[in-house]
């Protein structure tokens, strides 16, 4: 706060303007209003020149309903350098439902949108991928296939059932992943299922062909 007052609203109001203050500094301005006098009672974390005594122009209150809401906002304000800001407005009542005062947060929002863009730019990519230095990655197209069915279906690998391995180990075999040597470890390893779970479940993969194609014959017959 800017500068010390008897003021009793300040002294009943104060610690919890200092705490929103202490927890939001430096990046939001807390001010406490005089609803009768309209004047700025105490400030803190100022980001403008005025302080306690100013006027505060928040205009007539006296109109307010009783029953109007208590708190308005988040809306957003502009300060004269050009700073973009999320306020929000709580009219503070006495005894007899008069407003008697105005509590005011503003939260400079340039470091959160500043933020938001560098992690906006990380999470972008840049270029698409050199295909030739991952073609013969198997790898890549493992992780690619897994991670896409996890992302299509929303499900963790925690949470997948038996369907949901043998559509992945299918797709899996389609892109000639276990054409490669050693590959069931690694695969079971990024399933999180043991190596002899992926031999079990491959083996019923090329048993389903088989089991279709002996009742298309059957069916012939």
């Amino acid at each position: 706060m800017t500068t010390e007052t008897p003021d009793p609203r300040v002294r009943t109001w104060g610690p919890a303007c200092r705490a929103v203050a202490l927890l939001l500094g430096p990046y939001a301005e807390v001010v406490l209003h005089d609803a009768a006098a309209d004047r700025v009672l105490a400030v803190w974390n100022p980001m403008t020149p005025r302080a306690p005594g100013d006027p505060s122009m928040l205009g007539e209150l006296d109109a307010l309903d009783p029953s109007a809401p208590g708190v308005y906002g988040p809306y957003e304000k502009l300060l004269p350098d050009g700073r973009r800001l999320s306020s929000v407005s709580a009219v503070l009542r006495d005894d007899a439902g008069r407003p008697s005062a105005v509590l005011c947060v503003n939260l400079d929002r340039g470091p959160l949108e500043q933020a938001a863009a560098l992690l906006a730019g990380f999470a972008a990519p840049t270029a698409p991928r050199p295909e030739p230095l991952f073609e013969r990655d198997w790898t890549e197209r493992m992780n690619d296939v897994i991670g896409g069915y996890v992302r299509a279906h929303g499900r963790p690998l925690e949470r997948f059932g038996r369907e949901d391995r043998l559509a992945v180990l299918r797709e899996l075999d389609q892109a000639g992943v276990f054409a490669v040597r050693r590959a069931a470890p690694a695969v079971a390893t990024a399933l999180r299922i043991s190596r002899s779970t992926v031999y079990t479940l491959l083996a019923e993969l090329k048993q389903a062909p088989a089991r279709r194609n002996a009742h298309q014959n059957e069916d012939e017959k």
